[in-house]
């Protein structure tokens, strides 16, 4: 009885391994065919209208972008590679829209701060003076009014928020229940002064002032008083999640050992969320440092040093930057270059204040070992 046989094979060896991968576009094709479709787009646009008009142009380049990029993709590529090239260009296309306005302010205010800008204007309190001897009116540069008021008027705004915005979000998150309605009235209210228009915040502080000390009510610690306000849902808001991230077994184990509650709070639970907390105070300082309208209506506007925020007008950067450009003086470029002189020095603060809030953070934040 012989043997069995094999079965025949019925399928045939491949000369050589499958191929599982598709064509590929070269590795710097994409900012390639962007510059050559943006040189065309000029080319065309020039020849047509004899002008080159930014915005249609940068519309322009970005639409017949996508339209060669899917085309290229789609011949060389695969279908998928395509659509995540063209997702990939709208979503690159739709962050420059949002930068764009913001790298324009800040280059049209650097642009023609810098003109201005000096350590005289900084050290000099500017305003307009009157000669006797010509009988002209002269418009002398200069913010250290501005400067000093601001730092004042945000410097009590910040004493008075921060305790109040971080003891707020200690009982929101320690004492309270989620189902106390103390709790629930405060959050509630929090989130409404989230919200609360800016200008309001300036009637009630002027409002306040004015039943207390007369209708002249112009001060700086009624401007404090609104910048509060604004200040503290934001202090409240930031500290409340940042306790939050704190686990909870820190605290299960600081109570273990006997140590009361306050003292877990104030040494455990805050000392671990300081970096957040610390870097909300002071992004809520930067937040409302620019204010123009609840400043504005508080503590009215002048030309004249004043250091004594409980007496008489104050003036902050802001405020100078607008009643210098909405209501100029005689010398209308004069009052015109000292706006964007504080407008620059307002935008200088805010980035100082922004580096010391990633300073704060970076040395604050838990260390890893």
């Amino acid at each position: 009885m012989s043997a069995p046989t094999a079965a025949p094979e019925t399928t045939e060896r491949t000369s050589g391994p499958a191929r599982l991968t598709s064509g590929r576009l070269p590795r710097f094709i994409e900012p390639i065919v962007l510059v050559a479709v943006a040189a065309a787009v000029a080319l065309v646009l020039f020849v047509v209208t004899q002008h080159l008009n930014i915005a249609v142009w940068l519309v322009l380049t970005a639409v017949f972008y996508l339209i060669a990029i899917a085309i290229g993709s789609s011949i060389v590529e695969n279908r998928r590679k395509a659509v995540d090239r063209v997702v990939r260009g709208i979503v690159t296309a739709f962050f420059v829209l949002a930068v764009a306005p913001l790298i324009s302010t800040l280059w049209t205010v650097v642009a023609q701060g810098i003109k201005v800008v000096n350590w005289t204007f900084i050290t000099s309190v500017g305003g307009s003076t009157f000669d006797p001897n010509t009988l002209a009116v002269v418009n002398t540069p200069g913010a250290l009014q501005s400067i000093v008021g601001t730092l004042i008027i945000t410097g009590i705004a910040t004493l008075i928020s921060v305790p109040i915005g971080i003891l707020t979000a200690v009982y929101l998150t320690e004492y309270s229940l989620p189902t106390n309605p103390l709790r629930r009235t405060i959050t509630f209210l929090v989130d409404v002064m989230t919200g609360i228009p800016s200008i309001v915040a300036g009637l009630f502080a002027f409002s306040l002032f004015a039943l207390i000390v007369g209708p002249k009510a112009f001060s700086g610690f009624s401007a404090s008083v609104a910048l509060c306000v604004l200040m503290i849902p934001i202090v409240v808001r930031s500290t409340e999640e940042m306790i939050r991230l704190v686990p909870s077994e820190l605290r299960e184990a600081s109570l273990a050992l006997g140590v009361p509650k306050s003292t877990t709070i104030v040494k455990v639970v805050l000392r671990t969320a300081a970096s957040g907390i610390v870097t909300g105070v002071v992004l809520a300082i930067a937040r409302v440092i620019g204010e123009t309208a609840p400043i504005f209506i508080a503590a009215s506007f002048t030309d004249n040093f004043n250091a004594d925020p409980f007496n008489g007008p104050m003036q902050t950067l802001a405020v100078q930057a607008y009643t210098a450009y909405s209501f100029p003086g005689k010398d209308i470029d004069a009052s015109q270059a000292q706006a964007w002189g504080a407008a620059l020095l307002l935008v200088i603060l805010v980035v100082i204040f922004n580096l010391i809030a990633r300073i704060v953070a970076k040395v604050f934040a838990p260390k890893v070992r």
